[in-house]
């Protein structure tokens, strides 16, 4: 036990008809606390230790010791991962008095501060859940545990939440506290499986005035897609080395300097190696260059200076597309992350077995759906193809067609967006191309420079050559039959 915790012993908890048995296999405990006595529910690690404490007064009040970051599910520690089904309560009072009447033999847990800080708990435990076949949220049966219930079970995958009721009762103790314990497991095994109310009158719609999104670093590309929305995909595509890493970046700093938070998954690059770059960007100096003329402790200060705004994902070498689609979820929904940046889609896709491009047509699907549900912009990178003709590489044109697994990327994607250059012409700018517009059909074939600063790392935005494409609108379409 931690060296701030307390101990007590532990003993039934008669005026809530809980045995001793029962508290016995949750270590909870009553004791002392400043001479009050208290109940004490033990928050443990995954090895059963415990790392935090609620400690409840006989008022209902109460308090916590230990590290309140590591205050996950209460109980999650004593079930094995997955399994048919694992019960969430309100409280730990009630996840006792369930387990209690399942003999103490199946999984159940309870999130650790009530209803409002329901749905971070369990977004925070989002992969635990995800392994068992059915969720049942059982918490009280009151206003703030009804909306909780849903919004719980809006985070998990449609089909595997349900959500109960106890007839008659708030809640489970309550029910087990007048002898009615066959009501708490009637609402288990009755629990309705949820269903997102989908389909609405033009009355039930509340429509907000059309405003300008958030805006790019780029004015023409602001000017042209109204900016930055959230619920909406953003597909880049470029040759390898083109400069789509920095521009990717140079969006993400761009983003936190007008105070939003942004979450990151870049794959193929350590965490370590990312916040170096994106606090170099963010001062304007190559942090990641040697010789670029700076100390550690500039870079370390500078780092800091992102504390809280930009949140990174330690892959450890594991891209399965369900964990980094957990991670997002994480990052959304607990961090308050409203812009994630995944790079890339290529690398998710090739740790599927199986067919590359069926495994595309899903991912792409789910995540247009997770975006739209819970309020987040993503962008992302897709490796192209290898076209006909001159390679992306040296300045050849991305079209629609290159992108890997193009069919779905074209179908999902709100935009799609293209980055070509001659890696054999130093200095040259990059072609920014847009290739779709979904949300006014009018900025596709938009053109501008992109230039990238040497002593900065900044890419900011500049005049095409007059030999190349132009800035502006193009009236011009590709050949594409794949389509």
């Amino acid at each position: 036990m931690a060296g701030d915790l307390i101990s007590g012993e532990v003993r039934a908890l008669g005026k809530r008809g809980i045995s001793e048995e029962t508290c016995r296999k949750w270590n909870y405990q009553v004791g002392k606390f400043k001479d009050r006595p208290v109940q004490i529910a033990n928050y443990c690690d995954e090895d059963g230790v415990p790392v935090a404490q609620k400690i409840r007064f006989p008022d209902k009040d109460f308090t916590l010791l230990g590290d309140k970051k590591q205050l996950g599910l209460y109980g999650q520690h004593l079930w094995r991962d997955g399994g048919k089904m694992v019960v969430v309560t309100e409280g730990e009072i009630d996840a006792l008095s369930v387990s209690q009447l399942q003999e103490n033999k199946w999984p159940v847990v309870s999130v650790p501060n009530g209803a409002q800080g329901a749905a971070k708990a369990i977004a925070k435990a989002i992969e635990w859940l995800e392994k068992f076949e059915k969720v049942v949220f059982l918490l009280d049966d009151d206003e703030p545990g009804r909306e909780a219930a849903k919004e719980c079970a809006e985070l998990l995958t449609p089909g595997k939440a349900f959500i109960g009721r106890i007839d008659g009762f708030k809640d489970a103790n309550e029910a087990l506290q007048a002898h009615q314990g066959k009501k708490v497991i009637d609402a288990i095994w009755g629990a309705k499986e949820f269903r997102p109310d989908g389909v609405i009158g033009v009355a039930d719609i509340i429509l907000k005035p059309v405003s300008l999104g958030v805006p790019w670093p780029w004015k023409s590309l602001t000017d042209a897609t109204y900016g930055i929305r959230t619920g909406e995909l953003y597909a880049f595509g470029a040759g390898v080395g083109v400069g789509k890493s920095d521009a990717f970046k140079e969006i993400a700093v761009h983003l936190m300097a007008l105070g939003h938070k942004v979450g990151m998954l870049m794959l193929e690059e350590p965490p370590a190696h990312t916040l170096r770059t994106m606090a170099g960007k963010h001062k304007s100096k190559l942090f990641h260059i040697p010789d670029a003329g700076f100390t550690e402790e500039e870079v370390n200060a500078a780092a800091l200076e992102l504390d809280k705004k930009l949140f990174l994902y330690d892959s450890f070498g594991a891209n399965d597309y369900d964990t980094v689609k957990a991670k997002i979820t994480y990052m959304v929904t607990a961090l308050g992350c409203k812009y994630i940046f995944l790079d890339h889609l290529t690398a998710l896709a090739a740790a599927v077995e199986g067919d590359e491009r069926k495994a595309i047509d899903k991912m792409m699907a789910d995540l247009s759906a997770l975006a739209l549900r819970l309020d987040f912009a993503l962008f992302f990178v897709s490796h192209l193809a290898t076209p006909e003709g001159k390679p992306h590489e040296e300045g050849g044109r991305v079209m629609e067609k290159h992108f890997r697994g193009s069919r779905a990327i074209a179908q999902w994607s709100h935009f799609m967006f293209g980055i070509e250059r001659d890696k054999q012409k130093p200095g040259q700018p990059s072609t920014f191309r847009t290739l779709k517009d979904r949300y006014t059909g009018r900025a596709g074939g938009l053109t501008f420079g992109l230039a990238y600063d040497r002593e900065s790392g900044r890419v900011s935005e500049c005049e095409l050559p007059t030999e190349g494409d132009a800035k502006g609108f193009k009236d011009e379409t590709e050949d594409d039959e794949s389509f």
